[in-house]
């Protein structure tokens, strides 16, 4: 019995794992490949990644917006988990990573449920807010951690009521324990933690899954 969070060590994560994680032949394929690269820590857990398809399954979601895409394990893993008329947009800047990201796609069957829209994220997000529509039931957002903030108010002005939004690496290996922080990517993620503690208009929980994960509940 315990009450705080237990610590995991490398042997104890293991075998969280391998009684756990139901990762596909595909999915194990595309997290392979992206490990190669040399961006390789921007990749999700794969436990975290299980954890967010099964948010989508449990709300029944079928509009999900995801802010940062890389290599698009996550936006794979979401996408896989709604239904046949479920959409997943994606914004993320122009680069080398969506080839690999579309392949996979492609080969998972659910390219026609994901829209990928290149741009800098907050432009993105303010161009879907001129454009309207319909609300989205979940915001996962994973990209530049300086502008976590301000991703945050484009966050709730785009996703429904008693909708989720998603931060990743809020934990941000350990690095928001700084007193001085050593980046404006640390300075962010402090902002927002801090921001959502006093936030009216969330309920929130942090995990400690993957580097940090919160989870907001728009109210």
């Amino acid at each position: 019995m315990t009450n705080r969070t237990l610590a995991l060590d490398d042997a104890l994560h293991r075998y969280l794992l391998d009684v756990s994680l139901r990762e596909s032949p595909l999915l194990e394929r595309l997290r392979a490949e992206t490990a190669a690269l040399p961006t390789a820590n921007w990749q999700i857990a794969p436990e975290q990644g299980q954890f967010m398809a099964l948010l989508v399954r449990l709300m029944g979601a079928r509009r999900v917006l995801e802010v940062g895409t890389y290599t698009g394990y996550s936006a794979l893993v979401m996408a896989e988990a709604l239904p046949e008329d479920g959409r997943v947009v994606c914004l993320d800047r122009a680069g080398d990573y969506h080839a690999i990201a579309r392949r996979y796609w492609h080969e998972a069957g659910v390219e026609a449920r994901i829209q990928l829209r290149t741009g800098e994220a907050l432009a993105c997000l303010e161009a879907l807010e001129r454009e309207g529509g319909e609300a989205f039931d979940l915001v996962f957002i994973d990209a530049d951690k300086a502008n976590y903030p301000r991703y945050l108010e484009h966050a709730l002005r785009l996703v429904r009521r008693g909708g989720l939004v998603l931060f990743d690496n809020v934990l941000w290996s350990g690095r928001v324990l700084q007193a001085e922080p050593d980046s404006d990517d640390t300075r962010g993620i402090q902002a927002l933690n801090r921001a959502l503690k006093a936030d009216p208009r969330v309920e929130l929980s942090l995990l400690p899954l993957g580097d940090g994960l919160t989870l907001c509940r728009k109210r």
